[in-house]
């Protein structure tokens, strides 16, 4: 039997890097001693209120079908976040409630752009990106980053053709966390309007940077800016898979016809402990922005002087990139290596672009005592190579 030939746009370019991730996650399940620090899932409980929440409209037969873009309360509870974090002032009708942040970067993507079209990204790029953008039929045009995993924007206006449609990236970046600054969006901007250019702003991990926000281009440019978004991080809720896009209702109409195609709206309860989140207090999200600053001060200074090994320190989020080039290995073959000797998951730089090979990245997300257990087989693990 036959494939579509589109079966190969969404092939992932990275499944190598996530083979120790899943080998580690059988073996937490056997009950093995080993430490997951390979994905961006914090073991920090939900907030009490959602999931009862969830749990009470669940057991109340939540359980019809939901308006395809989410329902309406919903939706103005997500522009009044909107219009707090960015400026811009929103309703209902220019967002869209889809399954997880993922969902809502397929849907700008599928809207956006088509066949013949070029969508550029910012480097380090999450790997489902080249996937989300080729599924349009689009072509995905990486832009190297300048030192430090900043962008380099005259490398950017330098990859601007006629056939250009859309720039995406993701402020704070997964995987380097750097925060995209109001001089670099400056100039964004300007090239937006000159080229006419769609912005995708991915900012699932905004609620992690200080005040919980970090500067954009919604406000300035409403009919051009897509901003995604989710509870994944800011909540402790990824599983629950509650992540929207806020954007020019036309394109939200669009979004919402491709949504009626595939998701046909999502669980109400869902939808209510997501209400619940977005209309309770600041305390998670200031909760888990503690946790992961306090937890990146552990890590810089815990692997400070391990042999061959640099962390880089990043501004926001949940997660460092390791420079693990001194030790003579690869990113992937740090990665398996850590994992055989001394049972740590972490990821292979690699798969976020060229110039984060050689380089691992790790989420420090977790309690002290399996981030200083961490630190201690990864700094145990390197003194072997260096001998």
């Amino acid at each position: 039997m036959k494939f579509s030939p589109l079966v190969d746009r969404i092939k992932g370019e990275s499944v190598a890097a996530w083979s120790i991730h899943a080998q580690a996650r059988e073996a937490q399940q056997r009950g093995e001693d080993v430490i997951v620090l390979s994905i961006g899932d914090p073991e920090l409980e939900t907030p009490a209120p959602v999931l009862d929440r969830a749990i009470e409209t669940l057991r109340a037969g939540d359980i019809r079908y939901t308006p395809a873009a989410g329902r309406q309360v919903l939706r103005a509870a997500i522009a009044e976040q909107h219009r707090r974090r960015t400026g811009q002032a929103v309703d209902a009708d220019n967002v869209i409630f889809l399954s997880g942040a993922q969902n809502s970067l397929f849907a700008a993507s599928m809207c956006i752009a088509g066949p013949g079209d070029e969508v550029l990204a910012l480097e380090p790029l999450y790997p489902s990106y080249p996937a989300t953008i080729r599924s349009s039929g689009a072509h995905l045009v990486r832009v190297p980053a300048a030192a430090g995993f900043r962008p380099d924007l005259s490398k950017l206006e330098a990859a601007i053709t006629a056939r250009s449609r859309a720039l995406f990236f993701a402020t704070p970046n997964n995987p380097s966390g750097v925060i995209l600054s109001e001089e670099d969006m400056k100039v964004i901007g300007e090239l937006a309007r000159r080229h006419s250019l769609w912005i995708v702003a991915d900012e699932v991990y905004a609620g992690l940077a200080p005040q919980g926000r970090v500067p954009g281009l919604a406000s300035s440019l409403p009919e051009q800016v897509v901003t995604v978004s989710s509870l994944s991080k800011s909540h402790s809720m990824p599983g629950l898979r509650a992540g929207w896009m806020v954007g020019p209702k036309a394109l939200v109409k669009h979004a919402e016809a491709l949504s009626m195609c595939m998701l046909f709206g999502l669980p109400g309860f869902i939808q209510e402990a997501a209400l619940t989140a977005l209309q309770g207090s600041d305390a998670p999200e200031l909760r888990i922005r503690e946790l992961c600053t306090a937890r990146r001060e552990m890590l810089l200074q815990g692997l400070t002087g391990v042999r061959g090994v640099r962390c880089c320190a990043p501004d926001a989020g949940m997660f460092a990139l390791l420079d693990v080039r001194g030790t003579g290995l690869s990113g992937f073959d740090f990665m398996s290596g850590l994992f055989k000797a001394e049972r740590v998951s972490v990821l292979d730089g690699g798969a976020f672009g060229e110039e984060t090979r050689g380089f691992v990245r790790m989420c420090f997300a977790t309690d002290e005592a399996t981030l200083s257990a961490a630190m201690l087989r990864i700094r145990r693990f390197a003194d072997t190579l260096g001998r």
